[in-house]
């Protein structure tokens, strides 16, 4: 029996991962992620080298984010689908309140435990990454291991995870399949707790509220600014959905929700609206004990971090909750997203208000000295490059490179 692999997109671009490994009696897909670049409503995505007519084990998702399991729905409903526990809940919210993946049961591996699926033997390693249960996966059959680094860091609250990895590698990996999406960049690879001790200085030098912007999935983040609030005398203000994020995962470590102290929830009108018409009114009703009105926002403003997202702005501005030349807002995410439309728009509330701009941010992805490091420490007989743009002019110091294209297959010898 020979192994198969096949990187059917994700070799130059960052994100849309699609990877198939293949044995004469069975295959597997790591990731079917929604190419970033995709326009919101366009369909039939999957790449054309993608064989839909043979079936597959296992659709092995790294992690929730969509670039990595975004085409989910143009997949065949009876390919079963794997993740880590919290991960399949992520994406289940996501998908029925708004409605970017298919609602799917998922079959769920525990870390660190491995899983037959298939001809293949499959351990997933619990690993740092900014998208919460975020896992790299060594798949072993026909006498072959493949490791896939999915999406990883050095510098989040996770990073022990992945240093403990490198001082105790799986041993005779034959292929490393590793992201590089900085490679080549200066991108903000600072620890989220250095970046905590970032946010307690900017709450305590303003005089006003200070509003920002980040994912509600990014559960480092979320601590990062729940820490930084409590010790800056403040108390942070989410919305509706960061709210059911973090309950849902709850069970899974001891994250701040509603009902902490310096933690309350704004219900705003149209979010309020889209919890009721998904048949979320319960959920809504239950956080009203937690809740905070918008208007509340515009008194005692050097008591608040708050939520903000484009979708809130409407909401808040007929709440008279507008930025100030007291107030301060900080873009906690990749800036590049500044220069898409809802960006812009964002950007904009607050200059006409005056708000003073701060740009506090650090990477979900590993620096280039930690993919180096990482790269070292794994001494795969074969690594293969994908999820990054760098690869064919940044790669000096990586050993055993095998460059592919899309849809190019690698026997695996």
């Amino acid at each position: 029996m020979s192994l198969t692999l096949t990187v059917h997109r994700a070799t130059d671009q960052i994100g849309g991962n699609c990877i198939e490994l293949a044995t004469e009696t069975g295959r597997v897909l790591l990731d079917v992620g929604r190419p970033l670049d995709a326009p919101k409503d366009a369909t039939g995505l999957l790449p054309e080298t993608l064989c839909l007519d043979r079936a597959v084990d296992g659709v092995l998702i790294s992690h929730p984010h969509q670039d990595h399991y975004g085409l989910l729905d143009e997949l065949p409903a009876t390919w079963p689908v794997y993740s880590g526990v919290s991960a399949g809940k992520l994406m289940h919210l996501t998908a029925s309140i708004f409605g970017t993946a298919p609602i799917r049961d998922y079959r769920h591996w525990e870390g660190g435990t491995s899983v037959e699926i298939g001809p293949f033997r499959v351990t997933p390693f619990l690993t740092d990454h900014s998208a919460f249960d975020a896992y790299m996966l060594l798949i072993e059959a026909a006498g072959k291991r493949v490791l896939y680094s999915g999406d990883f860091r050095n510098h989040g609250r996770k990073a022990a995870l992945v240093r403990q990895m490198m001082s105790a590698p799986p041993r005779d990996v034959d292929v490393l399949l590793m992201e590089g999406t900085n490679l080549g960049s200066d991108k903000p690879t600072k620890s989220e707790r250095d970046l905590e001790e970032d946010f307690v200085a900017l709450f305590r030098e303003t005089p006003g509220r200070v509003f920002t912007c980040w994912s509600a999935q990014n559960i480092d983040r979320t601590v990062t600014l729940y820490r930084a609030a409590v010790k800056s005398g403040r108390t942070l203000v989410i919305d509706l959905y960061t709210a059911e994020v973090l309950e849902l995962l709850a069970d899974a470590g001891k994250l701040p929700r509603a009902g902490w102290n310096n933690v309350k929830v704004v219900i705003t009108r149209s979010f309020a609206r889209l919890y009721e018409m998904k048949g979320r009114k319960e959920f809504v009703e239950r956080m009203a004990a937690n809740g905070i009105s918008a208007a509340a926002l515009a008194q005692t403003p050097n008591k608040w971090v708050v939520m903000i997202r484009p979708s809130l702005i409407r909401d808040f501005a007929a709440k008279g909750v507008v930025p100030t030349e007291a107030d301060a807002w900080s873009y906690s995410q990749w800036q590049g997203y500044l220069e898409q439309p809802d960006g812009v728009a964002l950007k904009a509330w607050f200059d006409e208000g005056g708000s003073r701009p701060r740009h506090l941010h650090t990477s979900g992805h590993a620096s280039t000295a930690d993919l180096m490091a990482f790269a070292t420490a794994i001494g795969p007989k074969a690594l293969v490059p994908i999820h990054g743009v760098a690869w064919d002019t940044d790669r000096d110091g990586f050993e055993n490179v095998v460059r592919l294209r899309d849809g190019e297959p690698l026997a695996i010898v």
